[in-house]
């Protein structure tokens, strides 16, 4: 790995503990304006002081975050989907590495939809964003995506997944947190960092899922909807921040998020 890869993973990875808090807000490319990230500027501006890398796409970048902001960016570069077209798994590359170097990102991140019909065609896409990444020395995080079948997240398939993603090059994987989520990070021989998912039902169900997967060996979180559709956006992000970087435990964390309201 050469020292331009090796210095962008590490302002998105701290080199104090070897996590990262990512703040994704990047739905909009196929959900669109979804509650909360209707204004995507005012829902990011109050939490940039407590995110390591923020996870958005290059149209949101540029006009709704200030070039003044020393966050990290990883940059979304997939899409070509939505979610009433026919399938969310037909994605492809929507940005080109030349365009992520003029907007100095840390990463580019794109979706691999695996056991769909539109899992070869992904796949590749990855394996190009690895080879361009590479010639520039930019980091690929692969997203083990599962379109709206939530019910595939379990050990074996998120095993595979990230097993194929990081065999294809990616330096960083986004997945699901399962039971025996150990299975999966030990299987996976680059960083795993967890996506939240839909909004859980409670701030506790969120802190636990970063909790756990923490402890089981993710390297941070990569975590949306739970964090800036929460009733108390910036207190769930200084709780969860406390779970990855200061080892805080659920309670600790619980009274963080109840303390910033």
């Amino acid at each position: 790995m050469d020292w331009g890869m090796k210095n962008r993973m590490n302002r998105i990875f701290k080199p104090q503990d070897g996590r990262t808090v990512m703040l994704a807000v990047d739905h909009g490319y196929f959900l669109g304006p979804i509650s909360k990230l209707e204004d995507p500027k005012k829902t990011i501006e109050p939490l940039l002081p407590y995110t390591d890398a923020l996870m958005l796409t290059r149209g949101v970048l540029r006009n709704c975050v200030s070039a003044a902001s020393n966050v990290q960016v990883v940059l979304r570069v997939s899409g070509g989907n939505s979610i009433v077209g026919k399938s969310l798994s037909n994605e492809g590359i929507t940005a080109s590495i030349k365009d992520a170097v003029r907007l100095n990102v840390c990463a580019v991140a794109l979706s691999v939809y695996i056991g769909t019909e539109h899992e070869h065609q992904t796949l590749l896409n990855l394996a190009k964003l690895v080879d361009d990444g590479e010639e520039y020395g930019i980091p690929v995080l692969a997203v083990t995506a599962v379109g709206k079948e939530l019910e595939k997240r379990d050990c074996k398939y998120l095993s595979l997944c990230c097993r194929i993603a990081a065999e294809l090059g990616a330096h960083i994987v986004k997945t699901y947190y399962c039971d025996d989520f150990e299975k999966v990070v030990k299987s996976c021989p680059v960083p795993l960092v967890i996506a939240g998912g839909p909004k859980l039902n409670t701030p506790l169900d969120a802190l636990e899922l970063a909790y756990n997967a923490v402890q089981c060996g993710a390297k941070g979180v990569d975590m949306g909807r739970n964090i800036w559709q929460s009733e108390n956006p910036v207190g769930m992000i200084k709780a969860i921040r406390a779970i990855v970087h200061e080892n805080a435990d659920v309670k600790k964390a619980q009274k963080i998020f109840s303390d910033s309201k």
